[in-house]
C-alpha cells in the first residue's frame, strides 16, 4: 500500500470552449501524446453535431456525460476461494472517467468513417439515450442487479 496519495494535477481547460470537462475528454481521446490530433477530432465532432442537430455541442456533450455515467459498477472480490462480482457504488470522478472511456471506446469500435465522425455519431446517439455507450451502461446495471445478492461482500 502507498504511503501518500498521489497529488492530483489540475487539468487545463480546452482553448475553444474554455471547459475543463472538454479538456479532460481531449486528454482521454489522445493517443501517443498527440494532443493536437485529439483536439481536432473532438472539435470536428462538435462542429458536426452543431451542423446536424443545430444545438450547442457543449450542452449535448454535458448531457451525454450525465446519461452515460454509471451509478453502480461491479468489482471482483475473492472470498473463500470463490470469485464474486460485487456491485459497488461509483464515486464522483470515476463516473466521469468511465463515461469518457465508454464513449470513446464505442466511437472507436465503429468502422468505416473518420474518428471525428464516429465520435459525433456516438455523442448524438447518446443524447437520444441510444448507442453503444448507453448500452454498456445498461448492461452494467443488469449485471449489478443480477449480482445484488453479493452486495453484502462490499468493502
Amino acid at each position: 500500500m502507498r504511503r501518500n496519495k498521489a497529488q492530483q494535477r489540475p487539468v487545463t481547460p480546452d482553448p475553444r470552449y474554455n471547459n475543463e470537462l472538454v479538456g479532460r475528454f481531449i486528454n482521454n481521446i489522445m493517443e501517443r501524446g498527440k494532443k493536437g490530433a485529439a483536439r481536432s477530432i473532438v472539435y470536428d465532432a462538435f462542429d458536426t453535431i452543431k451542423e446536424r442537430i443545430k444545438k450547442d455541442p457543449l450542452d449535448i456533450f454535458v448531457l451525454d456525460i450525465k446519461y452515460v455515467s454509471p451509478n453502480v459498477e461491479l468489482k471482483a472480490r475473492r472470498i473463500g476461494g470463490a470469485n464474486y462480482q460485487v456491485p459497488v457504488e461509483v464515486r464522483g470522478e470515476r463516473k466521469v472517467a468511465l463515461a469518457f472511456r465508454w464513449i470513446s471506446d464505442a466511437a472507436a469500435s465503429r468502422k468505416g468513417m473518420p474518428m471525428a465522425l464516429r465520435l459525433a455519431n456516438e455523442l448524438i446517439e447518446a443524447s437520444q439515450k441510444q448507442g453503444a455507450a448507453i448500452k454498456k451502461r445498461e448492461e452494467t446495471y443488469r449485471m449489478a442487479e443480477a449480482n445484488k445478492a453479493f452486495a453484502h461482500f462490499a468493502w
